[in-house]
């Protein structure tokens, strides 16, 4: 599974875990990341972007969004950039690829690890690349809801050797058995524990079920698009909805299709419309909470105002339900359930 999905993200090596935050904890363990360290990431994502800083003893810090693509703005990654940055961990949002030549850039100038999230964006093209083969490292999740699923379950992709070889330790316990890295050798049975690793290994019926899953992930993906592309045609005319863009030279992998209300315009609430749509079995969504709104994260000092972007989308974004099992029939009632609910309040 882990030479298929390295072949599948045009990279050399590719690290299977238990799950997509594993993934994240990894590679922020690979890249060095400690504990007084500071990471930049977008708040508009799940919380484990974040929590996996934290679990290394370092402290996330959030940079604002686009308010185009509602991808990290690397302008205001430049701006959070402190003596103490370490890493950035960049989010492919909605499966949307982020500005990476930007991104790295920034990187290379101040001598900083770029960890891609891609959960979101597995099949997902920057500039003839795939996501998987641009920064240090990218994570993917294959969660029952993602691009592809093992049940449940993760990778790592980097081109590094050096990289490669912490991620497999990590993964199983800080254990090896390589012969050229042990500190002693006292036979063919020996094997050390170098660091405190953690078990974090993809079971082998997991592996085989995301060999078959790979093998569909270009049908699911043109599914998604096709789909995505129906949606844009249905609300791009419909004056108070904000339908996503598209960035040039970018080809999203349409984890998420998100429109955004203009509220502004709109005799409702973002809860009526949202609430309006799941009365009719319509099952939208909204992705994400910022991660500094959380409690948690409130607790550690996070306050309101951070991100005004990330705010102001927050407030104003609905997702619609988008999979590669829905036939023409499920689109065309959830545009029409749209369209109906838009109508009551426009």
């Amino acid at each position: 599974f882990e030479d298929k999905f390295a072949e599948y993200t045009g990279v050399k090596y590719a690290v299977a875990v238990s799950n997509g935050t594993a993934a994240l904890h990894a590679a922020c363990f690979a890249a060095g990341i400690e504990e007084g360290d500071e990471v930049i990431t977008t708040p508009i994502t799940f919380a484990a972007s974040a929590n996996c800083v934290v679990y290394m003893g370092a402290k996330p810090v959030f940079a604002d969004i686009d308010p185009k693509t509602y991808n990290i703005d690397p302008q205001d990654i430049k701006r959070k950039i402190t003596d103490k940055t370490k890493a950035i961990i960049p989010v492919h949002f909605t499966g949307q690829p982020c500005d990476m030549d930007e991104i790295l850039e920034i990187a290379r100038q101040h001598n900083l690890t770029v960890i891609e999230d891609g959960a979101h964006a597995l099949g997902a093209e920057y500039k003839g690349m795939k996501v998987g083969a641009i920064g240090d490292m990218t994570t993917f999740s294959f969660h029952p809801v993602k691009h592809i699923t093992t049940g449940e379950g993760g990778a790592i992709t980097t081109n590094s050797r050096e990289l490669y070889e912490k991620l497999v330790q990590f993964r199983t316990h800080g254990i090896t058995r390589a012969e050229d890295r042990l500190m002693e050798n006292e036979g063919s049975w020996y094997y050390e524990q170098q660091f405190l690793g953690y078990n974090y290994r993809m079971t082998d019926i997991q592996a085989a079920l995301g060999i078959s899953q790979l093998a569909k992930s270009d049908r699911f993906l043109e599914r998604r698009r096709q789909v995505s592309s129906l949606y844009n045609k249905a609300f791009k005319n419909i004056d108070v909805i904000k339908t996503p863009f598209q960035m040039e030279g970018a080809n999203s992998s349409w984890h998420l299709y998100i429109i955004q209300l203009k509220l502004e315009q709109l005799n409702a609430t973002r809860k009526e419309v949202f609430n309006g749509l799941r009365s009719r079995n319509i099952g939208v969504n909204v992705h994400y909470i910022p991660v500094y709104y959380h409690p948690y994260y409130r607790n550690l000092g996070y306050k309101k105002g951070l991100c005004p972007n990330a705010e102001k989308l927050y407030e104003r974004m609905v997702t619609l339900p988008l999979f590669p099992q829905m036939n023409s029939e499920d689109v065309k009632y959830v545009i029409d359930g749209v369209r109906d609910i838009i109508d009551k309040y426009d």
